[in-house]
């Protein structure tokens, strides 16, 4: 089951955390594929390291997801150098705290740009090809936050909760061309932006989780290669909660 073989995939956000499980997850299933990042360069020298440690392969894509051009151009590319892109997936986030009275409009814009638009303009990229071959999965990583609300995290929460009306809509629009558009939505996981968490607000937030845990990456990158796969063609505009109960 569960088997990419032959499959072009293309993760931005790649050199760490959950695009960094994910890529790693798809080229062990068998998918080639192409490990996007914006700046961190040895981050993902990393991730294809470790992708091609596990018996997989693909290659460095570096590119700005809030650009569009650049992600046109990048996946054009892609797919004239490797056939269809088959799996999309959109993971590449930022994310800036801050209680609303507070909130700057800057802020707001710079994540609407990556979080919304980045997604935006992958998926626009991505489904001419995937038209044309009547196979694609376009997969969002969105946040537990944007269906929960979280305080301090408005802007946050506003630009993941639009992902899911985005690859509904998108489901609506390419389901009959083999094209699924879903969401992953993670709960709090072990990652750079946790880390740094205070031992009394990690305490609260385990005592919300039944499963007594943060994720790991793993767990969200073993949902998309789910949503990547063969297996999942009849599951689309759907959203994949990950999270350990704190949500259900």
């Amino acid at each position: 089951m569960f088997d990419l073989s032959g499959r072009v995939a293309l993760v931005t956000g790649a050199s760490r955390g959950i695009g960094r499980a994910t890529a790693i997850a798809l080229a062990t299933r068998g998918a080639w594929v192409a490990v996007n990042y914006a700046t961190n360069s040895a981050a993902a020298e990393e991730t294809l390291a470790a992708m091609r440690t596990a018996g997989g392969d693909g290659e460095l894509l570096p590119f700005d997801v809030s650009d569009a051009a650049a992600v046109t151009v990048a996946v054009e590319d892609l797919v004239l150098r490797k056939g269809p892109l088959a799996i999309a997936v959109a993971n590449a986030g930022l994310n800036i705290d801050g209680l609303l009275l507070r909130a700057q409009e800057e802020d707001f814009d710079r994540m609407l740009a990556t979080n919304v638009k980045g997604t935006f303009f992958l998926a626009k990229a991505s489904v001419r090809s995937m038209m044309k071959a009547r196979f694609g999965r376009i997969i969002a990583v969105s946040s537990v936050v944007g269906a929960m609300g979280n305080a301090g995290q408005s802007m946050y929460a506003a630009s993941k909760s639009a992902l899911v009306g985005m690859m509904r809509s998108i489901a609506r629009e390419y389901g009959s061309r083999g094209v699924t558009a879903n969401v992953v939505s993670p709960g709090f996981v072990e990652t750079d932006m946790t880390a740094g968490m205070p031992e009394e607000a990690r305490k609260k937030l385990l005592g919300m989780i039944p499963s007594g845990r943060l994720g790991r990456p793993e767990d969200v990158a073993a949902a998309v290669v789910y949503l990547a796969s063969a297996e999942a063609s009849w599951v689309t505009g759907q959203v994949l909660g990950v999270n350990g109960g704190m949500r259900m």
